[in-house]
C-alpha cells in the first residue's frame, strides 16, 4: 500500500519453482514409501553384508499404484503434481476452499472431509491465510486413513505439528514429509525432531539450479521492463 501510494511499482516472479516443488513432493513421498536413506545407511553400516537374505528390507515398503492421493490446493503446483501422481497409478482427488478449480483430466474434485477420508496420501499445496492456519490438526488427522501419509511443501503453519508428531508416535499416521515448518530453522525442542517416519528437508524445494536461474532471469526481465517504461509482473495498482 505504501509503495502504491508513492507510485512505486512492485513486481514478483510467479511460477519459477513450480516443477521443482512438484518434484520434491514426490521425493518426500518416495522416501516414505521406500526409506531409501535408511536402507542406504544400513548397507553402508554392513547390515546387508551380515544378513543371510539376498534382499535386506528392515523397513516395510509401500507401492503407490492403485492408491489415492488427495491434493489440498489446486493452483499451479497442485496441477503439476497431479499428472505425476497419475503416472504412478494413483487416483487423484483435489480440494479448493472456493470449490472452483481447473478441470484436469482424471482429477476428481472433493470436499475436504471426503478427501481426508479416502486418501492414502494427503498433500498440501495451498497458500497460508489467516483462515487456514492449522488446517490439518488433531480432528483432521483423526479423519485420515490409518497409515496414510501427509506431505507439506506449502507453508508450515498449515499443520499443527504437535498433533502430527503425536499421530506418528501412535502409529495412526503412516508418515509425514515436509519441506516447511512453522519455525525455520526448527528449535531444538521442535515436536517433529526425532519423530518416527518423519522426513524433513530445509525449505529447499524452490532451490534447484534451474528454478534459481529462472528466478534471476525473470527478476532481470522485470527490471528491464521498468527501465523501458513497461509494466511486467506488477502486483500493485
Amino acid at each position: 500500500a505504501a509503495a502504491s501510494a508513492r507510485g512505486i511499482p512492485v513486481t514478483n516472479v510467479p511460477g519459477y519453482s513450480t516443477q521443482s516443488v512438484a518434484q520434491l513432493t514426490f521425493a518426500l513421498l518416495l522416501e516414505l514409501c521406500h526409506r531409501a536413506g535408511l536402507h542406504s545407511d544400513a548397507v553402508h553400516a554392513g547390515r546387508w553384508s551380515s544378513c543371510s537374505d539376498f534382499s535386506f528390507t528392515p523397513s516395510p515398503l509401500v507401492e503407490l499404484a492403485g492408491r489415492t492421493m488427495g491434493l489440498i490446493g489446486f493452483g499451479s503446483i497442485g496441477q503439476a503434481v497431479a499428472p505425476i501422481a497419475q503416472a504412478f497409478g494413483l487416483r487423484v482427488l483435489a480440494h479448493t476452499r472456493s470449490g472452483r478449480m481447473a478441470a484436469v483430466p482424471g482429477v476428481t474434485p472433493a470436499a475436504l472431509d471426503e478427501l481426508l477420508r479416502e486418501s492414502d496420501v494427503v498433500s498440501l499445496h495451498c497458500p497460508l491465510t489467516a483462515d487456514n492456519r492449522g488446517l490439518i490438526g488433531r480432528e483432521q488427522l483423526a479423519r485420515m486413513k490409518p497409515g496414510a501419509f501427509l506431505l507439506n511443501t506449502a507453508r508450515g503453519p498449515l499443520v499443527e505439528e504437535g498433533a502430527v508428531a503425536d499421530a506418528l508416535r501412535s502409529g495412526h499416521l503412516g508418515g509425514f514429509g515436509a519441506d516447511v515448518l512453522s519455525a525455520e530453522p526448527p528449535p531444538a525442542d521442535h515436536p517433529l525432531l526425532g519423530a518416527p517416519r518423519c522426513v524433513l528437508t530445509p525449505h529447499l524445494a524452490w532451490a534447484t539450479r534451474e528454478a534459481r536461474q529462472r528466478l534471476m532471469g525473470e527478476v532481470a526481465a522485470n527490471l528491464q521492463a521498468f527501465l523501458q517504461g513497461q509494466r511486467r509482473n506488477v502486483v500493485n495498482a
